[in-house]
């Protein structure tokens, strides 16, 4: 059978010569940001690519097809319609039902490894949640990415989740973890989580060598590259620290489980920091996309 994949035309001619390709999420557009910014932050997003010589192949599912890149009509509806958030687990409900919707990293992963893509920007990871010991609560990326050849920058965790416990399961699932230039695991706004790295690289070409040894020993498995931001952009560690304690002395309060946890979690640190944390979640992504686009123009060049 025929994968329902739609490869846009200038992406297609990228990889068909081996030009530097950056595969995007779309969850942050949909669910990440708020209207009507969200669609400016994601033609900047992908002009930060272009404006590097890489083509950006923003991932979707519209109208039961997968999408490997989309036209600005495309990216439109993204940012403007309600859509829901696929996992790998929805698509193949949402393409029976010819629906609609933003990938995960999970989802985004999968689809840009079908269309030949191995690099990849996102924000954060998901990974182990807190007291997952009696929830067993963990995200479906860990389990995709350690089935998935792709190459994942991400600015690691977000501190709501587990992060030493997600670090252990990445280890478990034979997912190869990387600091660029640093030794520390960053946790999404702040540079380190206190965790440490047991192997670091100083730049992209150091990634894309990674890349081709992972090759050569055939491995299935993704490299994540942990890129902390720099420590003058991250959100205030002692404002982090009070609204992290906050939200989730309030989540408990609730009696909050599931998939109803994390996106209150967010909007109560968004809320508690004055927006703070959401012009970091910005730089994180603007920081990860710049770094994937180096990367991706690495291993081209191999």
């Amino acid at each position: 059978m025929t994968l329902p994949l739609s490869v846009a035309p200038a992406v297609a001619d990228a990889l068909a010569v081996g030009r530097p390709v950056v595969a995007l999420e779309s969850t942050i557009i949909s669910h990440g940001l708020p209207r009507p910014d969200n669609l400016e932050a994601a033609r900047r997003f992908e002009a930060l690519l272009a404006d590097r010589g890489v083509v950006p192949a923003t991932i979707a599912v519209l109208d039961g097809e997968l999408k490997a890149g989309l036209t600005p009509d495309e990216l439109e509806r993204i940012a403007s319609e309600d859509v829901p958030k696929l996992s790998v687990r929805d698509l193949p409900v949402a393409l029976a039902q010819g629906g609609s919707g933003a990938t995960t990293v999970a989802a985004t992963s999968f689809i840009a490894d079908h269309a030949g893509i191995r690099v990849f920007a996102t924000g954060g990871l998901g990974g182990v949640h807190r007291r997952a010991s009696e929830s067993f609560d963990e995200s479906a990326d860990l389990k995709t990415l350690s089935e998935v050849p792709i190459t994942v920058v991400s600015a690691g965790v977000k501190s709501i989740l587990d992060i030493g416990a997600t670090l252990e399961r990445l280890e478990s699932l034979g997912v190869t973890v990387v600091g660029y230039g640093t030794e520390d695991f960053p946790s999404f706004w702040l540079s380190s989580s206190g965790h440490r790295l047991d192997w670091s690289v100083p730049d992209a070409a150091g990634v894309a060598a990674v890349m081709e040894s992972r090759d050569e020993l055939e491995l299935c498995s993704a490299v994540v590259v942990a890129n902390p931001l720099p420590e003058s952009d991250q959100l205030d560690p002692a404002l982090h620290d009070s609204a992290l304690e906050e939200a989730l002395r309030l989540a408990d309060e609730k009696g909050l489980t599931g998939k109803d946890v994390t996106p209150f979690l967010l909007q109560t640190i968004v809320d508690i920091t004055g927006g703070q944390s959401l012009a970091v979640n910005l730089k994180i992504a603007e920081n990860n996309i710049r770094v994937a686009g180096d990367i991706a123009t690495a291993w081209s060049a191999l």
